[in-house]
């Protein structure tokens, strides 16, 4: 396979190239660096079936061509900072949106079909306390980063229907892992390096969520796109676990081996505007097909604590 992978030097990119490679596939890395990080790549720069390209997808020309030459395209990039939708309202459209279209034209002009797509859970939005299943709806999100990641898949689908490409789109828990540049995990550790001693926490730290380690991610994404071939695959990727905020803040508090941690909690039930603060994702679908988590949420928290705290 020839692939194309968008945003390959962030996070969850990284840990799809390594597999992809792994695999013995050709990767092209399409990536503007604005949160990825080339070392993460490091491994394999000099090997021939590599090819890293710094570049920006909203530059659809130079999408259109770099992407030549491709069969498959894994479009991983995206805004990661969920609440800076807060202060800059066009980011999640230009990165979401119209990142994707220049995506999906440069691969109608190029006559490539396949996509694979990261969503996220947060399309669902706020939902009922039930395991959400992928027909779930209807999908209204609250924060601009969900509207984002919901437009993309309706412009994917919409090619798919029109122009007869096929799509692998995936719906995430929260990832959690080594690499890992933000989040809950990483904000915890950095506070309590300023102040071992008190811990901020925002909402009332009972927002519950799953969590998912990035390598299983990775796992999930290639084996739904090795064993589902219909024009538009949809899959939630999760785990039949969760995790609390305070839950989380109490490991970090642990593997950190601080004591007496006071934690001071902002309110409310949400961390942020757009913030959901409980969903359970139903994971059957994929699992059929012979994908699941090796780890509950808790074991991946905690295995991510471990390693970010182990490669500073």
């Amino acid at each position: 396979m020839k692939a194309f992978v968008t945003g390959g030097a962030g996070f969850i990119g990284s840990h799809l190239v390594d597999k992809l490679m792994n695999r013995g596939d050709s990767v092209t890395v399409f990536d503007n660096l604005s949160s990825g990080n080339k070392q993460f790549l490091e491994p394999h720069i000099k090997n021939n079936n590599f090819r890293f390209v710094e570049a920006d997808l909203l530059d659809i020309d130079n999408v259109k061509k770099e992407i030549k030459n491709h069969d498959t395209i894994f479009h991983i990039a995206a805004n990661p900072f969920v609440r800076l939708g807060e202060k800059q309202t066009r980011l999640d459209l230009d990165q979401g949106a119209v990142a994707t279209y220049n995506l999906l034209e440069s691969m109608r002009l190029n006559d490539i079909k396949k996509i694979v797509f990261s969503s996220s859970s947060v399309v669902y939005a706020e939902t009922p306390p039930i395991a959400l299943p992928e027909t779930y709806g209807p999908t209204l999100p609250i924060s601009l980063y969900g509207a984002g990641k919901l437009a993309a898949e309706g412009l994917i689908s919409a090619f798919c229907g029109t122009f007869g490409f096929q799509a692998w789109i995936y719906r995430f828990a929260n990832v959690v892992g080594i690499r890992g540049t933000h989040g809950v995990i990483v904000d915890f550790i950095e506070k309590l390096k300023k102040n071992p001693k008190e811990l901020e926490i925002l909402g009332d730290g009972k927002q519950q969520k799953p969590y998912l380690h990035a390598i299983e991610v990775c796992d999930g994404i290639i084996h739904g796109f090795e064993h589902s071939k219909e024009q538009v695959n949809l899959f939630n990727l999760g785990v039949d676990s969760n995790t609390t905020v305070t839950g989380i803040a109490e490991m970090v508090v642990v593997e950190m081996g601080l004591s007496d941690v006071e934690f001071k909690y902002t309110g409310g039930k949400r961390g942020w505007p757009g913030d959901v603060p409980r969903f359970q994702l139903d994971a059957t679908k994929i699992n059929k097909l012979g994908w699941k988590a090796k780890y509950t949420s808790d074991e991946a928290v905690r295995k991510a604590i471990r390693e970010i705290l182990d490669s500073q």
